[in-house]
């Protein structure tokens, strides 16, 4: 399990306000599940992550309960991400962190149906 960085709980509120913790790790299976599904994407942008859960550029709802789909997009090279957040509530499992579910590089045209079909619950202007 690795540290990745630390949430702004204000910004999460819209997913619930019943955050627990700060905290956001990723553990060895999810690495394992992100270099299977999405080959390459681990190893050349893992030095995203701490800023992408940091500085949402937007949060989208998502069916799972507690869970955020963060996007964030980066000027600097056009690169778009998409990751999911598990966020750790007072019923779970009172050891556990907010934890890192899957994240990817997308394209512009997922980046667009996203923001398109999905209700957006955050928005960084």
């Amino acid at each position: 399990m690795q540290l990745v960085g630390k949430i702004n709980k204000k910004i999460y509120k819209c997913i619930t306000t019943d955050i627990v913790t700060d905290e956001v790790v990723i553990t060895d299976e999810r690495i394992e599940h992100i270099k299977e599904r999405h080959p390459n994407d681990y190893e050349r942008y893992y030095g995203y992550l701490k800023e992408i859960v940091e500085y949402p550029q937007y949060i989208v709802e998502t069916s799972k309960p507690y869970t955020a789909l963060i996007l964030k997009e980066f000027a600097d090279g056009g690169e778009q991400f998409k990751t999911v957040l598990r966020l750790v509530v007072s019923h779970d499992n009172p050891n556990f962190k907010n934890s890192i579910i899957t994240f990817m590089k997308i394209n512009d045209r997922e980046w667009k149906r996203l923001l398109k079909n999905k209700k957006i619950l955050y928005r960084n202007e």
